[in-house]
């Protein structure tokens, strides 16, 4: 379950391939509008709060990674640890077409992106140097990913993002009143404050057949889109033999995820679910591990989560 649920950072998909890591090469310039040129020669036209133009050097694509903050912005500061909400754009500087690769300004659906040592270094560093409202341009060049021997080189990748906001910080634990709901053979017990909850699985009670999920304690957040990444608290068991498989409340550290990512179960389970709630889900094997043997769960099993849905993105 565990290798089910890990992800290697809540970026956007459109940033996996810069990878992580960086050189510490940075230069920095500031303008009032219209066109910039910064060290990297590259021109950035266009008023913040819409799809940007970039205009390349002629040449070869930059082999170093650097940031230049186009508009400081006006807002709050973003700072380490933040979840910043951009709009971004997206160029491959191959120095031949140097096409656009996307932008969220044609989807019309910003990302949010955590400023932590998941991103590449200049990314953590270039993204404290604005505040809402802000334009930075990165380019993330090739000594920016590290790479393997077999694998080609990719394309330097320059993003233009445009500082919307950020996201309120995770809580530690579901807050809310207690509903009170349970499933017939499951026991969840309740300490209060931040400590795990106590899930009981061992029941000669026959599982259920579809997927079943009560509330134990009702959160006020916005509910939960199929389309974002969650942090959460959990706690695995199988039906009727109280073996737990695994618990991000032993690891001591929630779990991160984009839910179209995950078993069946938790998307159709979690879908709709208020910020803040701990529910108890019974998971029928169709919609978890079906036929297959997964890391010490058994094949057909039924398994049972209690989840607290600490924040969604």
């Amino acid at each position: 379950m565990r290798r089910a649920l890990a992800v290697l950072a809540a970026v956007p998909l459109i940033l996996f391939a810069a990878a992580c890591g960086s050189d510490d090469g940075a230069g920095t310039s500031a303008t009032t509008g219209g066109a910039t040129s910064g060290s990297s020669g590259l021109k950035v036209a266009g008023n913040v709060g819409a799809k940007p133009t970039v205009t390349f050097p002629s040449g070869s694509p930059a082999t170093k990674s650097s940031y230049e903050v186009i508009q400081p912005g006006t807002g709050t500061g973003v700072k380490a640890g933040d979840r910043v909400i951009v709009n971004l754009t997206v160029y491959n500087w191959d120095g031949k077409g140097n096409a656009a690769a996307g932008s969220s300004y044609d989807t019309k659906a910003p990302e949010t992106i955590a400023v932590n040592e998941q991103l590449p270094q200049v990314l953590q560093e270039g993204f404290t140097k604005v505040k809402h409202g802000g334009r930075l341009l990165a380019v993330l060049a090739n000594d920016s990913v590290p790479q393997q021997q077999t694998a080609p080189a990719e394309p330097t990748k320059v993003f233009v993002f445009d500082v919307v906001g950020t996201q309120p910080p995770a809580l530690k634990a579901a807050t809310g009143k207690e509903v009170g709901e349970s499933i017939k053979g499951v026991k969840v017990e309740n300490p209060g404050g931040e400590k795990a909850p106590t899930l009981t699985t061992k029941t000669d009670e026959k599982a259920p057949k579809e997927l079943v999920v009560k509330t134990i304690i009702q959160g006020t957040g916005a509910k939960v889109q199929a389309n974002q990444t969650l942090s959460v608290h959990y706690t695995g068991k199988i039906w009727g033999t109280d073996k737990q498989f695994d618990s991000s409340w032993e690891r001591g550290q929630p779990a991160e995820f984009p839910l179209g990512q995950v078993i069946q179960g938790w998307q159709k389970g979690l879908a709709g679910v208020p910020v803040g709630s701990r529910v108890v889900m019974s998971i029928p094997p169709d919609l978890g591990y079906g036929d297959q043997d997964q890391q010490g769960i058994p094949a057909k099993s039924t398994l049972v989560f209690v989840v607290d849905v600490l924040g969604a993105y």
